[in-house]
Parts: structure tokens; C-alpha cells; sequence
């Protein structure tokens, strides 16, 4: 079993444009670490989703390789990665992205049921209960306020307990009081079930309580350093 979670060598990205083809990602090389945190930053359209979404095998690299847990993304078709996605990875957005005519234990247990999970509405009880929303199972997500909807959005992807959680701006849509406490739990729920967090931020302060912090510009790492989780740790 390979040690890295990710691993992408010199993964590109071009997309096509009314101009022409658009260079969004220029040669990408990083290794992550299995339960390693890493906080991506950098000025909007540096590439930081871009990067996110060729983690997730959401986005399919032009060039370059991108593996998960060893598997290569880039020589999966479309099921195979729905496929994979659905066993290993967790993925919480800034939009809520929940069913509105599903109830909040519902939206929870979908994903699992998909995946053939037989205790899939017990599971994701257990699920609405460790992010607090335990009383608030039968809710419509229009029933819930914004911290409520993106605690949903993380039972449901903690639920599964994926090897791998990727969250892209997961406290945008939230006021300061909302954001922290969903940074808590998505730290906390991370580190319990031992998965590796790729976190993208504008906030340095956020990223900084990852164990690295990787930097874009134009489409390049252009710097990788340790946040104050791994200084803490040594």
C-alpha cells in the first residue's frame, strides 16, 4: 500500500476559451501523505479549485498523471471514478449542494445507500449526531440555517469515513461564528477517522492549522512550507 494519499507529477490542465486554450494548471508535482492536512492558498485564479477538483478526479488532467491511494484518476473513465469517489473520498463545497425534497438524514444516507451500505440511515444518524445536528434529522435543508445546511454537507461526507476529504472554500457561504465552528469539526472529524484534508482557503489563518500550506500562483506551487499543526507536533 502506498504511503501517499496523492500524487500528482507534473499534472496540467487547459481549457478551452472563447480566446482559445487557457493554461489553468502549468505542471503540478506534489506528494500528500496519508492523514496529512495541506492547506492550498493564493490569489483567485491561481488554480486552487482547479487543483481540488484533478484531486477528486472531477476535473480530468491534460497532461501529467494524478493518482489516489495508488490508483491512476487519469485512466478511469467517468463510472470508474463515480466509483471510486464513492468509496474512498469525501468532498464538502462552498454551496451546500443538498437535495431541497430530502431531509437532512436523508441527504446523509443517499450517498451511502448508492453505495450498497445496508446500515445506511443508521450510519447517518451517527453521522448528524458527531456534527450536532442529531435533532434536526427530519429538516428540510429550507428548515435549516446556512451553518446547518454545511454541517449536512460534512456528516455526509464524513459519513462513509473516506480516506481522503477535500473541502474547497467550506466556511464561504457562512457568517465568522458559523465558518469557525465548521473549521472545528472539519479538523476534528478529520483527524478522528485518520484522513488526509486538502484544504482550499483564502484565509491564511486556516490554512496555517494544516500540516503544510501550499502556495499557487498562475498555476504553479510556488511555495510549500509547514503550518503551525506540524511545528506543534515537533
Amino acid at each position: 500500500m502506498t504511503a501517499d494519499a496523492l500524487t500528482l507529477v507534473d499534472a496540467r490542465l487547459t481549457l478551452a476559451g472563447n480566446a482559445g486554450p487557457v493554461e489553468i494548471l502549468r505542471g503540478i508535482s506534489l506528494r500528500i501523505g496519508r492523514g496529512e492536512t495541506v492547506g492550498l492558498v493564493g490569489p483567485s485564479g491561481s488554480g486552487k479549485s482547479s487543483l481540488l477538483m484533478l484531486m477528486g478526479g472531477l476535473e480530468r488532467a491534460t497532461g501529467g498523471e494524478v493518482r489516489a491511494l495508488g490508483q491512476d484518476l487519469t485512466a478511469m473513465d467517468e463510472d470508474a471514478l463515480a466509483r471510486f469517489r464513492m468509496g474512498n473520498m469525501g468532498i464538502v463545497f462552498q454551496s451546500f449542494h443538498l437535495i431541497p425534497t430530502m431531509t437532512a438524514l436523508e441527504n446523509v444516507a443517499t450517498p451511502l445507500e448508492l453505495a450498497g451500505r445496508a446500515d445506511a440511515f443508521e450510519a447517518a444518524a451517527a453521522a448528524l449526531v458527531a456534527v450536532g445536528l442529531g435533532h434536526r434529522a427530519d429538516h428540510y435543508p429550507a428548515q435549516l440555517s446556512g451553518g446547518e445546511q454545511q454541517r449536512v454537507a460534512l456528516a455526509r461526507a464524513t459519513a462513509p469515513a473516506p480516506a481522503i476529504l477535500l473541502a474547497d472554500e467550506p466556511t464561504g457561504n457562512l457568517d465568522q461564528a458559523n465558518g469557525a465552528a465548521i473549521m472545528d469539526l472539519l479538523f476534528a472529524l478529520s483527524e478522528q477517522q485518520g484522513a488526509t484534508l486538502v484544504l482550499v482557503t483564502h484565509a491564511p489563518e486556516l490554512a496555517a492549522r494544516c500540516d503544510r500550506v501550499v502556495q499557487l500562483g498562475d498555476g504553479r506551487v510556488v511555495s510549500d512550507s509547514r503550518g503551525t499543526r506540524r511545528e506543534a507536533a515537533e
